[in-house]
C-alpha cells in the first residue's frame, strides 16, 4: 500500500539536503500513545473534567492531585518505544539529510530513536523540577510517586511541559522557526494543525517541497506538493536513505 506516494516522497527526499520534520501526536500513536483528538483519543473519553481543563496551568495549581492522576495515567507512557517513523527520521539526520525535528509531542521518543536536534514545542515528560528549589527529577520518579510528587525539600514537582494558558519557551520557538525557515523540504506528519501557536510555525517555510502525511485531513489548508492520508510509520518505513 501507498507505493506510489512513497515513491514520490522518496524522489523529494533524494532532491533534498535540509529537511525539517514537523510532527504531532499521530507520530506517536503507532507507539501506543493516545492522541487527543481522534475518535478514540483522550478528548472522547469520559472524565469529570475535560482534558483541556486538566492540563491547564490553573487546574494544576488548584488541583494537583487530580492533575497528576490524569497526567500519570494518560500522558506518561514510559514503556512506549520509538516506531518506524521515529527511527527513519533519526536515520535521515544521521545521513545529513534532515536538519531538525520540530515536535508538539512530550514523550521523548524522537531522542530515544537517536534524533539529536529536536525542538520540543510543548516540553517533555522526562524533565521535572521542584517549584521551590529547582531540583531535577526524572519521569520514573514522578510516575512511581504516590499521589502528588514532592521534592526532598517538600516543594511541589511539576513537569517541564507547556500547559494550557502558558506560553512556549522563546528559545525553542527561535530554534524551530530558524530551522523551518532554512529548510528546503518541510514534512508535516501526524498533526491536525489545530493547536496554535505551533500550527502557525509552518508559515515560516519558504523552501521547495512541502509534504503532509496524516491519517485525517489537516485543520488548516496547506498547499502541499504531496499529501498522503496514511499512518506515518507505514509510509516512512518504505523510504531509503
Amino acid at each position: 500500500m501507498y507505493e506510489k506516494e512513497t515513491e514520490q516522497l522518496q524522489k523529494i527526499i533524494d532532491d533534498s539536503s535540509r529537511i525539517v520534520f514537523f510532527g504531532g501526536a499521530g507520530v506517536s500513536t503507532e507507539s501506543g500513545i493516545p492522541d487527543f483528538r481522534s475518535a478514540d483519543g483522550i478528548y472522547h473519553q469520559k472524565y469529570k473534567y475535560s482534558p483541556e481543563q486538566v492540563v491547564s496551568h490553573t487546574f494544576f495549581m488548584r488541583y494537583p492531585e487530580a492533575f497528576y492522576e490524569f497526567y500519570k495515567d494518560k500522558m506518561m507512557c514510559l514503556d512506549a518505544k520509538p516506531n518506524a517513523a521515529h527511527l527513519k527520521l533519526a536515520e535521515l539526520e544521521q545521513a545529513e539529510k534532515l536538519t531538525a525535528v520540530v515536535t508538539q509531542n512530550i514523550d521523548g521518543l524522537h531522542q530515544a530513536a537517536g534524533s539529536r536536534t529536536v525542538w520540543e514545542l510543548h516540553g517533555s515528560i522526562h524533565r521535572n523540577y521542584c517549584m521551590e528549589c529547582g531540583r531535577f527529577y526524572d519521569a520514573r520518579y514522578v510516575k512511581n510517586s504516590e499521589g502528588v510528587p514532592r521534592c526532598e525539600c517538600g516543594g511541589l514537582i511539576r513537569p517541564d511541559v507547556v500547559l494550557y494558558e502558558e506560553g512556549l519557551d522563546q528559545n525553542v520557538i527561535r530554534g524551530a522557526v530558524e530551522a523551518i525557515a532554512a529548510a528546503d523540504t518541510l514534512i508535516i506528519g501526524g498533526t491536525s494543525l489545530v493547536v496554535y501557536p505551533a500550527a502557525g510555525f509552518i508559515d515560516y517555510f519558504r523552501g521547495k517541497h512541502l509534504v503532509v502525511i496524516n491519517k485525517s485531513s489537516t485543520g488548516r489548508s496547506v498547499r502541499a506538493e504531496l499529501s498522503i492520508s496514511a499512518p506515518i510509520g507505514e509510509v516512512m518505513s518504505g523510504l531509503h536513505v
